[in-house]
């Protein structure tokens, strides 16, 4: 591959960007500091700091508990300089969150989609991406990016989403061109839990580990890959999906299946009789009181969300495992047991965490690319205006 020469542009980005980050970092920060702190000359910072306050991504402001500082002015970030759209869509509700490109949610609104179409799901997206916007007070062209999370194998060659078992009607749909055209931004649509993978990279548990899983169990069974502090979505995008590794009966229910409904099935055969009715909920809300027969099925839960692991660790040995779902999130009673049921099983365990972000993981996630994505787009689109732009650089 042909290198391309570096030019005075190439290098003003990269300034650019540099410069961008240590405010990012330290503001608010004093030109002499972002100098110091970039290497960069003085004069050249000055410069770049008038393209970002003209970009509208930086302010100047003051640091009043320093007192008198004579004229020096201080940068920060602008975080209203533009707003992304997260939307987790799930088999019965579509979660939508509104964000700053500072990664804060101002505002996120909930609707129900059982039963709802493809398309349908689409429409319910558009409105509440609208709905975010006006009840935030801001405008919807202020809306520059949006991320979408969903069950499923996201192909991103052809725009859509296979093997999405929980929502069958989006098996097959465009849904990149789909929501591209009903919200009237740029989309990325990625696995659902690729995304919370990326939440709890950013803001979770997986703040400081470079390699880590997340393991969602709940009505489903999936995971996310952070390897070398990057996303793994494999060649396919089909990283992640642990169900492919075991085979079982027609009715997709193996002996270490550990989804909510394999957990139930398992559960009348050991509790009490007229427990028919009995919910995960009251199954580990009756552990917690104590109950024998239910404390030999969380062991049982226990035991398959390990058996679920062990293929992992063996094979790409990750320092962290974050449970999360329905399911997983039951910490107080899964994590000793997990922990314990690795430790007899693999001679370098994985640590065992449970999800900090809850079953905001989704959007945390979606707020996390949509935010960088949505900055790529304003610098990017300033250098192509000066006729250069970097290669791999959107």
């Amino acid at each position: 591959m042909n290198a391309r020469p570096a030019t005075s542009t190439t290098l003003r980005e990269i300034n650019f960007r540099a410069v961008f980050d240590v405010i990012r970092a330290g503001a608010p920060i004093s030109r002499a500091e972002v100098a110091r702190r970039s290497g960069i000359s003085k004069p050249t910072v000055s410069a770049l700091l008038q393209e970002l306050l003209e970009t509208g991504l930086v302010v100047e402001t003051v640091r009043e508990e320093l007192g008198p500082t004579y004229g020096a002015l201080f940068f920060a970030p602008r975080p209203d300089a533009a707003h992304v759209l997260a939307l987790d869509m799930g088999a019965r509700r579509l979660r939508a969150a509104l964000a700053d490109l500072a990664g804060e949610t101002l505002i996120r609104r909930d609707a129900e989609v059982a039963g709802v179409d493809a398309p349908g799901m689409v429409r319910v997206a558009a409105g509440l991406a609208q709905q975010l916007a006006d009840d935030a007070g801001i405008d919807r062209t202020g809306l520059r990016y949006a991320v979408v999370g969903l069950p499923g194998v996201v192909d991103r060659r052809e725009g859509r989403v296979w093997q999405a078992a929980n929502i069958p009607a989006l098996d097959g749909f465009p849904v990149q061109q789909a929501f591209e055209d009903a919200l009237g931004l740029p989309v990325t649509v990625e696995n659902d839990l690729h995304l919370a993978a990326l939440g709890e990279q950013w803001r979770g548990e997986g703040r400081d580990t470079s390699d880590f899983c997340f393991l969602s169990v709940g009505t489903g069974v999936g995971a996310g890959l952070v390897l070398r502090g990057e996303l793994h979505r494999g060649f396919a995008g089909a990283a992640g999906e642990l169900d492919l590794a075991f085979s079982g009966p027609e009715d997709g229910f193996h002996p270490d299946d550990p989804c909510a409904a394999a957990l139930m099935r398992h559960a009348a055969g050991v509790l009490a009789e007229g427990q028919e009715a009995l919910t995960p909920e009251g199954l580990f809300t009756r552990a917690r009181g104590g109950d024998p027969a239910a404390l030999a099925v969380v062991d049982e839960e226990a035991r398959r969300i390990a058996a679920y692991v062990v293929p992992v660790a063996a094979v790409v040995d990750v320092e962290l495992v974050v449970l999360g779902g329905g399911l997983g999130l039951n910490g107080d009673l899964l994590l000793e047991r997990v922990a314990g049921q690795l430790a007899g099983r693999l001679p370098y365990p994985p640590r065992v965490a449970v999800s900090a972000l809850g079953d905001a993981a989704v959007l945390t996630g979606a707020v996390s690319v949509g935010v960088r994505e949505a900055l790529e787009q304003i610098i990017g689109r300033r250098f192509e205006a000066q006729g250069h732009r970097r290669p791999g650089v959107r």
